[in-house]
Order: structure tokens, then sequence, then C-alpha cells
């Protein structure tokens, strides 16, 4: 008898059936995925973090984590999204989505315990193990998976799938931060500060979240394809209908292509979104808008808000529109109309328009948005769909690249900047006009991007001829 405690997990239980209907399977894509997005909200707890032993007498002499050690559990947990996303995406494709998804909701869950054993016990070391690295790993398997299912799902609308599932990860921080906000509140009475017993709290919400989705992930059955749907018989320029492995896929100069258009495209959008609240704040201060008219505190928490909201509602538009005018002009908008609105936000600030800063932050933030979940659209339609998550896995090692590159960039030139003597708006100005030039390195790239060269394509077997009637 077949041991079904383990085959329950195996990719031939997560087969859907006849009239199966796929849109049964975008929840159980945004249940991992608006789980682990709670990744970007990890700045909530950087105060009460920097606070666990001066808000504690009974321990007077121990020293508070600064904020620089607290920042490296965020570079830990996004650098190891890349390389897990990277080892694991082969598995993935062999093994299927379900077993995937659990490895990535006891990773994730299991992060957010053994970091609160970290706090409890005040060592660092393990709240970078278990958020940054165990929960990275999460992070990692957790984000590739979805996506690979949707797209052979949805062959007929690549652009609109990756972007549901990728819309959820953007919106995870929505719900993690004042989840995480409201849970220390309630414990704080019991621990200090309230945050081990909320990351236990939260990692067991997590887990439980994420299980929806494991137990309810399906995968089309072999030759399915949606009702009225023809597959393309002959490629277009940069439509494939063949496969490329991931193995091979790395040789190609395309794949490195893309590699470096995600990258700079984080790299940029990423240095706005580290530095959001400070910007507004020192940009548009009681200095430059006149007494008592500069943006507080509160408001640049509400602008920190509204570029989220952008992040997570251009992960859908953008990629959406990509299935009408295509992947490569789509990143011809992003990182084109990138450069130029880069450009003006200096602009912008030294002349105090702050609604125009606003907009243009605004439309920068869902482009950077979009970038994430146009990309495996993108790669889909260079390397086809047998081994995507794996590709996709083996490109997100531009992330955690961008992950590190882009904040150093924006902290590097911004403290240059003040030593000189600069300022509000003006401290800034460098950071933006480097920020265009790294979009101008993406956009080239983007242009260089050409059909996959047919040698790097899996040879198919062709089928076996028709037998003539009345032949033996």
């Amino acid at each position: 008898m077949a041991d079904t405690s383990s085959s329950w997990l195996d990719r031939s239980r997560t087969v859907a059936g006849p009239g199966y209907n796929r849109w049964l399977v975008p929840p159980a894509a945004l249940a991992i995925h608006l789980a682990i997005g709670q990744a970007y909200a990890f700045s909530v707890f950087k105060k009460p973090m920097g606070a666990l032993i001066s808000g504690n007498v009974d321990k007077p002499d121990a020293l508070d984590w600064t904020a620089g050690q607290l920042a490296v559990i965020f570079t830990i947990a996004f650098v190891l999204l890349g390389l897990s996303a990277a080892v694991f995406g082969k598995w993935l494709e062999r093994v299927g989505p379900r077993k995937a998804m659990l490895a990535s909701a006891l990773c994730f869950g299991g992060g957010f315990l053994i970091a609160s054993l970290g706090v409890h016990l005040h060592q660092l070391w393990l709240v970078y193990f278990g958020y940054g690295f165990v929960g990275g790993c999460g992070l990692g398997i957790g984000y590739i998976s979805p996506v690979s299912t949707l797209i052979k799902w949805f062959p007929d609308r690549p652009g609109v799938a990756t972007g549901m599932a990728i819309m959820g990860f953007g919106g995870g921080a929505m719900i993690g931060s004042p989840l995480a906000v409201a849970l220390m509140a309630q414990f704080k009475d019991f621990a200090p500060m309230g945050v081990a017993p909320t990351f236990i709290a939260m990692g067991l919400i997590y887990l439980a979240f994420m299980m929806y989705g494991v137990f309810n992930i399906r995968v089309p059955a072999e030759g399915w394809k949606p009702e009225g749907y023809v597959a393309p018989t002959q490629s277009s320029a940069l439509i494939t209908t063949a496969n490329v492995d991931a193995d091979n896929a790395i040789k190609t100069p395309q794949f490195w292509m893309l590699w470096v258009v995600l990258c700079m495209n984080v790299t940029a959008g990423i240095g706005v979104l580290e530095s959001a609240s400070p910007l507004i704040q020192e940009s548009f201060s009681d200095a430059s808008m006149g007494a008592g008219r500069g943006v507080t505190a509160a408001a640049a928490a509400g602008f920190v808000g509204l570029l989220s909201l952008f992040n997570l509602l251009g992960r859908f538009f953008w990629s959406s529109a990509s299935d009408k005018i295509g992947r490569k002009p789509t990143y011809m908008i992003y990182l084109g109309l990138g450069v130029a609105l880069y450009a003006l936000v200096p602009s912008l600030a030294a002349s105090a328009s702050l609604t125009l800063f606003v907009i243009v932050c605004c439309v920068i933030m869902s482009m950077y948005g979009g970038g994430f979940a146009t990309i495996p659209a993108y790669l889909r339609d260079m390397f086809g769909t047998m081994q995507v998550g794996a590709i996709h896995g083996r490109l997100l090692t531009a992330w955690s690249t961008a992950g590190v590159l882009g904040p150093l960039l924006v902290n590097y030139l911004h403290d240059q900047q003040k030593a000189k003597g600069l300022t509000g708006a003006a401290a800034y100005q460098t950071v933006f006009y480097t920020m265009a030039g790294v979009l101008v390195v993406g956009f080239v790239a983007n242009l260089l991007v050409s059909a996959v060269n047919s040698r790097y394509h899996v040879a198919t077997t062709p089928a076996p001829a028709p037998v003539p009637v009345g032949a033996r």
C-alpha cells in the first residue's frame, strides 16, 4: 500500500481533475504571497527591538541593538530570498508547488519562532538566523512557487496571472504592519516591548494562513488549455513556443540582459522606498514650505503608505497591460519614463511642488512594483513554461543584489552631500540623478533583448506518423 501521508505532497496528487475552475488557484497563491509580503513591514520592529533593554529594568547593564545591527536582518532575508529561489527553483519544478509551499510555510513561520527565542535571550545572531536565514529561505521558495503555477494555468494571460500573485507580495505589508503593531501593544505587559510573543503569534498565524495555499493549490493536467484558447503554432519575435531548461537559460545573453533590467529597476525603486519618509520630510520642511507648513512625521507615514499602495496596484496594472502591449515595450516605459521622472524629482523638491512630487513618486513606485510582476511573464515569453519557476528563481539573484546595492548607494550619496553642508532637497539631488543613470543602464539592456537562439531549445520528440488506413 502506498504511503498516503507522503504521497499527498507529491505533484501527482495536485493535478486538477476535468472541469476544475482555474480561478480557484489565485486565492491559494495569494495566501502565500500576502503572508511572505510581511517582510516589507519589518521596519515596524526596528524601534521596539532597539529598545528591548532600555525598556526592561531587569537588565540595566546590557546594551541595546543599534539601527545598523537591526538593518542587517532585513538585508539577510532579502539576500536569502534570491539565493534560495535560485537554488531550489529546479527542485520546485520537479516536486510541484504543494511540497514547495509547505517548505516555505515551515521556514517562514519557523523563522519567526527562532527569532522570538533570539529576542527573548537577547542573542542577535539567533534573530539573524531565524528571521534572516530560515525566514529568507521561506521567502524565496514561497515567492516563486505560486508564480510558476499561475503561469501554467493562464497561458492566455500570463501578465494577469503573475500580477495577481505578486500583487499579494506588495500588499503583505499593509496587513503585516498593523498586525505587528497591534500584537506588540497587546503583549507589552508580558515581555519587553512585546516583541518576542508577537513573533510567536505572527509565526503561528502566518503558518496557518499559508497552509490554506498548501491545501488548495493545483496544477493543470498535461496538455490542458483554457476553453477556447488556441496556442500559437509559430513563435513571434519575442514569444517562443519552444522551451529552454534552467541550466541552458543562464548560458544565454537574454537571461543576463533581463538580469540587468531587473537589477537596475529594483536598485532605483528601492532607493526611493528605503528613504521615503526622511526624503519627503527633509525636502518639504518648515524651512522650505514656511512655518507650520512642512511635512510632519505623521504625514510622511501617510506618504509611505501611499507609495506602498501604488507599489501594489502597479504590480497588477502594468503586468496586465503587458499582455496587450508586450513585455519589452512595457519595460521601455518603466525604464525610459523612469529616467525622466527620477531626473524631475529634485526640481520638484527644490520648487516646493509637493503635489507633483507625490504624484511623480507614486508613478515611480507603480513601475517599481510592475517590474517585479512583469518579469516572470517576460521569462515565460523568452524561455517557455517548462522550467520558468527555476529560471525565475535564478533571475531573482538580481533582486538580492539590488536589495544591497540600492540602500548602499542612497545612503552613501546622501551622507556625502550632507558632509558638504547640503541640506533638505539639495542633499538628495545626486541620489536621484544617479538613479536616473542606473535606469539608463537598464534601458540599454532591455533594448538589446532579442529572441533566444534555437540551439538552446529543449529537443522535442516528434509525434509518431499516423498509420495509413488498412496498414497492419
